[in-house]
């Protein structure tokens, strides 16, 4: 774990095209932070970025890092604080899911953190994503 900025980048490739998102965060100890937290799991909390935040965005990487966050919770027994920099994306074929998977990309490094499924398949058909989310239902796809 540390401060420095981190940025990860998803990029799922498909005949429409594809999906992509840039995550840029870092860490910081608890008590560090200058802005309120979104407190996700006891000492597990997400600091937003100073510029907007779609809601949609924010529930994907909230939901993404609660299902870590008992991971997390082991590696940081004094709590951490996950502070968003930047989310950006192409506004043609976004999926606010896509925000989920770059915090799971983002996470995975960071904390060297194993693949629990988390990810995204081209399929085709009216609705071309499969999102899987580690064998947790979203009920069709919403946190």
């Amino acid at each position: 774990m540390s401060a420095m900025m981190r940025t990860f980048r998803y990029r799922l490739r498909s005949p429409l095209g594809g999906l992509a998102a840039d995550l840029s965060a870092r860490t910081l100890p608890p008590g560090e932070a200058a802005t309120s937290p979104v407190v996700v799991h006891r000492g597990v909390r997400l600091l937003l970025p100073e510029t907007s935040l779609h809601r949609e965005d924010l529930a994907w990487l909230s939901f993404v890092v609660a299902l870590r966050a008992e991971e997390l919770g082991a590696r940081c027994p004094e709590g951490v604080y996950l502070e968003i920099v930047s989310l950006g994306f192409p506004l043609t074929d976004y999926r606010p899911e896509v925000a989920g998977l770059a915090m799971d990309g983002w996470l995975r490094a960071e904390f060297d953190l194993p693949d629990t499924g988390i990810g995204c398949a081209y399929v085709g058909g009216a609705d071309p994503y499969a999102f899987a989310w580690g064998g947790n239902d979203t009920s069709e796809n919403r946190p």
